[in-house]
């Protein structure tokens, strides 16, 4: 059994409804009082968490325009790498500023740093766990750096394969960190919902023996749904103010409505789950009356026999059960009875044989 998590006294289980994390990224749009504001609407919809990610155009990549360097297709078509990540980071002076404000509303907020220096910085802002990006995954160095400070660490899979992901698990374990959730996830922005495979996330459940989550690139909220009756514990969606505001990741990125809708429908999804048993539920007990059973329906004297003209299986459910019907064909009435009468044993002679079946 996959360990429980613990983030700022929110535990996320197998026993616990999703924990849902509401990704900024660059919708901020360079503007720290939007990033306030989408805090709060991270907030105001439900979310568990909020996170950001903590870089600069240096710490990612250099200043080149060669071949290597630019994009091409794409969200981010005739970028280079360096014009992207200086357009989309978030500036390590705004951290405190952010880190309190969440603070002080009562929302946790997390950050996935891209190298050591970002944890450091981080650290210093005690965060209260760790993520680890998609295209991280393989960077052995930053997952050991952030291993090291024990906190829960979440690691995406895009684009990884079953090797990548579990020398990412060994090295966090090797570091002294078992605080480990695994999020399935398909790196494409946005990711076709044909090719979201979210049956991969039991696969994981059952290679890894780790709670399982979704990094969800979809559009819309359906595939975060489905992900949760499949047993994801965390979900992880970017979310905007507007997307027609733009920014880096706008196009794949939730509206506050939709991020509304999306914490709701996933704890729904989840309490659907429940418990596999045969028991009556509260919900049916009441509708138990309205179940077909063997009633009088003509007004039969004592020493009459029991026919299909006399007795029949209707509804509602006082009388016996329908299963008893053939046997009760031929009895004779014990006494006199009348139309609309639940049928008993005691209603048929030599019906002390009979008591209690």
């Amino acid at each position: 059994m996959p360990k429980d998590i613990t983030i700022d006294n929110i535990c996320i289980s197998n026993a616990t409804e999703p924990y849902i994390i509401a990704e900024i990224s660059g919708n901020h749009n360079g503007d720290i009082n939007r990033a306030k504001q989408l805090i709060q609407v991270a907030k105001d919809s439900g979310a568990h968490a909020v996170k950001m990610q903590t870089y600069t155009a240096d710490t990612m990549t250099i200043d080149c325009d060669k071949p290597d360097f630019r994009i091409e297709g794409g969200l981010w078509d005739g970028k280079n790498l360096y014009q992207l990540y200086e357009w989309a980071h978030t500036p390590w002076e705004w951290h405190k500023t952010l880190f309190d404000y969440a603070k002080a509303i009562g929302i946790t907020l997390f950050s996935s740093p891209f190298d050591e220096s970002a944890v450091d910085l981080l650290e210093s802002l005690n965060a209260p766990a760790y993520k680890i990006a998609s295209f991280e995954l393989v960077d052995h160095p930053l997952i050991a750096k952030v291993a090291k400070t024990k906190k829960p660490l979440i690691m995406s899979t895009g684009m990884a394969n079953y090797e990548d992901i579990a020398s990412a698990i060994d090295v966090a374990k090797q570091h002294g960190n078992q605080n480990i959730i695994i999020l399935h996830c398909i790196s494409g922005y946005p990711t076709p919902i044909a090719q979201s495979n979210l049956r991969t996330i039991q696969q994981l459940q059952n290679d890894f023996d780790l709670l399982v989550g979704l990094s969800d690139h979809t559009l819309g909220t359906t595939a975060a749904s489905v992900a949760t009756a499949l047993g994801a514990v965390v979900i992880e969606k970017h979310f905007t103010l507007k997307r027609s505001d733009g920014g880096p990741d706008a196009a794949f990125s939730l509206e506050p409505n939709e991020l509304k809708d999306l914490c709701e429908t996933t704890k729904s999804a989840w309490q659907a789950l429940g418990q596999a048993n045969y028991e009556l539920k509260d919900a049916e007990s009441a509708n138990l009356q309205f179940r077909r059973s063997i009633y009088v329906v003509k007004d039969i004297k004592k020493g009459e026999v029991f026919s299909e003209n006399n007795i029949r299986r209707i509804r509602p459910g006082f009388g016996l059960p329908p299963k008893h019907y053939k046997h009760l064909l031929g009895k004779l009435a014990a006494e006199n009875i009348s139309a609309g009468t639940p049928m008993s044993w005691e209603l048929c002679e030599n019906s002390k044989t009979k008591k209690g079946n």
